[in-house]
């Protein structure tokens, strides 16, 4: 059976993890700039995996799962240092999306 963590979860164990092995968050724009770095990291493996670049021995060592995982890391570790509640902000954006979104990309000739 899997371990599940609700997003709340995440946040409040990025937080431990932060205060008791990580000494302390890293500034929000450190932050930021490595949160853009492992989205190049998971970018550089998606281009190679699904697109059309070939893989290269120094490519092999990267993982699909972690870099996605490196880059929710990095973003919890930004809505905790910035007060925002991601589960809260989830549930509106897909409120957000289902308002706005809700007939759109059905009615899209480009999505048949």
């Amino acid at each position: 059976m899997k371990n599940e963590l609700t997003i709340s979860e995440a946040q409040k164990r990025v937080d431990e993890w932060i205060k008791t092995i990580g000494v302390r968050y890293f500034s929000e724009l450190t932050n930021m700039t490595i949160l853009t770095e492992e989205v190049g990291e998971l970018a550089r493996i998606m281009a190679r995996k699904y697109g059309d670049q070939s893989f290269k021995k120094s490519d092999e060592e990267y993982n699909l799962a972690d870099e996605m995982a490196d880059v929710l890391w990095v973003l919890i570790c930004l809505a905790n240092q910035t007060g925002v509640d991601l589960n809260e902000a989830f549930q509106k954006n897909m409120e957000k999306k289902n308002k706005r979104d809700g007939e759109r990309h059905k009615n899209n000739e480009k999505l048949k």
